[in-house]
């Protein structure tokens, strides 16, 4: 355990603690904007997808063609779904790491 020897000692501690804090908000908040941007770029995507889904299905001749949109769209839509959970939970993992970095030297000395 630490001991503290004067008033100096217990600056430098506020000091690295508030700067440590601020590493790892500075981590929270980039990793944040990351997973911001990803979902909003997934949404127009979507929403692209969605959209030119619409107007092949209202120029579909048949029956079968239109399904056989629908079914393309299913697939694209599920596919681009998976992938992008598997991205946000990718960066949702980097963001935990990135913010627990500045703290890992604190820990390893507590030890």
């Amino acid at each position: 355990m630490v001991q503290m020897q004067n008033a100096e000692d217990i600056q430098k501690l506020g000091k690295e603690n508030v700067d440590l804090a601020l590493k790892s908000f500075g981590a929270w908040s980039k990793g944040a904007q990351a997973i911001a941007i990803e979902m909003a770029d997934y949404t127009k995507s979507s929403f692209e997808l969605g959209t030119s889904t619409l107007e092949k299905l209202l120029g579909a001749k048949t029956l079968d063609q239109a399904v056989e949109i629908q079914q393309g769209y299913f697939k694209t839509s599920y596919e681009t779904l998976v992938a992008e959970v598997t991205k946000i939970g990718e960066l949702c993992a980097d963001l935990a790491k990135e913010a627990y970095k500045p703290y890992e030297t604190v820990f390893a000395k507590v030890r």
